[in-house]
């Protein structure tokens, strides 16, 4: 049954996503595919890249705790670092891994760069389609 609306869940995002890219009803839409398809590579290359610099970092010292009153570690694989990653990037910041010594630092980097970036992205079309 969970594998049923997982399938089901994954095609509807899917179908979603694709009428977003091929629905042409505004004669002057000024999205540019080439473009998202841009800042969407740079979005993840930027996490992952992140990412490989955080489980760096956990060759030396503590990167990510659980939660502020525990203060437990996080078990410094790639996958809990990606996500944490991803979480930083998107500056959602769920709660669940807080990070701590030097990466806190860095943590407030990517977090601007996930800011910034995608206004860049906006910015950029905007200033695209006033060429046309």
């Amino acid at each position: 049954m969970s594998q049923a609306l997982i399938i089901v869940a994954t095609i509807f995002i899917i179908s979603n996503v694709v009428y977003f890219f091929r629905n042409k009803t505004y004669k002057k839409s000024y999205f540019s595919t080439a473009l998202f398809k841009k800042l969407f590579f740079v979005l993840f290359g930027v996490t992952f890249g992140f990412a490989l610099l955080y489980y760096a970092l956990s060759f030396q010292e503590t990167v990510v705790v659980q939660g502020l009153s525990s203060n437990n570690p996080v078990e410094h694989t790639f996958g809990n670092l990606l996500y944490f990653s991803g979480v930083t990037f998107l500056t959602i910041g769920y709660g669940d891994m807080i990070p701590v010594n030097s990466a806190r630092f860095f943590a407030l980097i990517q977090a601007a760069i996930g800011v910034l970036l995608p206004a860049a992205y906006f910015i950029k079309a905007f200033e695209q389609s006033k060429d046309k």
